[in-house]
């Protein structure tokens, strides 16, 4: 039998408004949402917004982490969610935050990449 650690996926995605990406008050709102809807545990977490616009969000669970860095300026979101698989599967779980997310910045994947550990 082998083990699989986990999924891990990375993404650039386009806004259709850049009105999301701005502050990170609304996308920490839906973060813990998800964190919680899904059963993981959040550890620690840093948001910072820039200045005139922007925000990067670095969540760390103890399955691993999600990040998140925008550029309003561009309509541009980067996407960074990787979950272990040490307790139970959590394979679709990185696929529905991805996916929850993308509908959250009304947005369109640019690049996306898949990585089973």
């Amino acid at each position: 039998m082998s083990y699989h650690p986990g999924t891990h996926i990375i993404a650039s995605l386009t806004a259709a408004d850049p009105g999301p990406l701005v502050q990170y008050d609304a996308c920490k709102k839906k973060i813990d949402e998800l964190i919680e809807k899904y059963g993981l545990q959040k550890l620690g977490e840093v948001y910072h917004n820039f200045s005139p616009a922007g925000f990067t969000a670095v969540v760390c669970l103890s399955e691993s982490h999600l990040s998140i860095h925008t550029w309003p300026e561009y309509k541009k979101i980067n996407l960074d969610i990787y979950l272990s698989n040490y307790q139970r599967s959590n394979d679709d779980t990185v696929t529905g935050i991805y996916e929850e997310l993308i509908r959250f910045f009304d947005a369109m994947a640019d690049s996306s990449h898949t990585i089973n550990r």
